[in-house]
């Protein structure tokens, strides 16, 4: 381990994200009944340019009259090359009360982005004597942001969580489909004339996951845009869990219950998980730094391993 220690990401449940837009508010409601352990009201890609308004004043009225329970209340704000963010923040954080959470800061290309928003953000609640200190999330959704994410990692304190956004992502990189997340036909291997189909988000969900792990920020998967796809959702959200990620984002209410599924710990895995931890003080009572675990060796890393898995099903217990 660096002697500059790695610090731990934020201790809330973020298995799911569930995302409505602002204008319908018909769906506030139901969102806040929902499984889902953050809730995403929408001013960006999901509100028309003549409804950015009218969303925003239906969220402010959301924000202050919904009982949302234990959520994390998120809004997503416009982008910063859009003429609608700056009254997003303002409107927000002079009119709504102090249940909101956080604010999601969507294409972030780098971290003087962050600043920008963060120094508007700082002098409202000072103005207005807010109490809560408004948390981040960002979007990263392009090719500036990947290329510079451990900048925008690094830019805020108020930063708890980024995400990917594939799509926007997909346009920026010049990727040569127009699906969101998930298998992409023309993206594959042969071998002996057999076609075997490989993951092109991979490779930005695992710096997204080094960039978070390395500033103490939470790293979420985004959208899986085929929402009568159950098993494609499902096994997006299995390889993101695997490599490091603790949520990912819903854009349909069927898709909470599969995430909220893959990102809890099984019964089975924190069982073994605190087999593991009972083996290694075991080991380190007789003087020993490893010991083996159904025929595999195990030892101070597994440790850590055990740890993460163990803290995790406690605290969505907990919840």
């Amino acid at each position: 381990m660096s002697f500059r220690l790695q610090p731990p990401a934020p201790a809330r449940p973020n298995r799911c994200q569930l995302f409505g837009p602002g204008s319908n508010t018909k769906l506030f409601e139901k969102m806040a009944a929902s499984a889902a352990d953050v809730v995403n009201l929408d001013l960006e890609d999901s509100v028309a340019p003549s409804d950015k308004g009218i969303a925003r004043k239906n969220i402010i009225e959301a924000i202050n009259s919904v009982d949302w329970g234990k959520k994390t209340l998120s809004v997503r704000i416009n982008s910063l090359d859009s003429p609608f963010w700056y009254r997003d923040v303002v409107d927000l954080l002079e009119q709504a009360g102090e249940r909101l959470d956080q604010i999601m800061i969507p294409k972030v290309g780098c971290g003087a982005d962050i600043y920008a928003v963060d120094a508007l953000v700082t002098a409202i609640e000072a103005a207005k004597g807010r109490k809560k200190r408004i948390a981040f999330e960002v979007i990263i959704e392009s090719a500036a942001g990947i290329a510079h994410v451990e900048d925008i990692a690094a830019a805020s304190p108020r930063l708890e969580a980024m995400s990917l956004g594939a799509a926007d992502f997909a346009a920026s990189m010049g990727m040569q489909t127009t699906g969101i997340g998930g298998t992409q036909e023309d993206y594959y291997m042969l071998r002996e004339g057999q076609r075997y189909w490989s993951d092109p988000w991979h490779w930005a969900q695992t710096a997204i996951v080094a960039a978070c792990r390395t500033h103490g920020l939470l790293p979420v998967d985004g959208p899986f845009g085929d929402f009568s796809d159950d098993e494609g959702f499902r096994a997006q959200a299995r390889r993101s869990a695997t490599l490091g990620m603790v949520g990912k984002w819903a854009i349909h209410p069927k898709q909470i219950a599969i995430a909220n599924e893959i990102f809890t710990p099984s019964e089975t895995a924190v069982q073994e998980a605190r087999e593991i931890l009972k083996a290694m003080e075991e080991a380190k009572a007789r003087g020993e730094g490893a010991t083996t675990y159904k025929g595999r060796l195990v030892d101070i890393a597994s440790i850590k391993q055990a740890e993460v898995i163990v803290k995790q099903s406690e605290m969505i217990a907990g919840q």
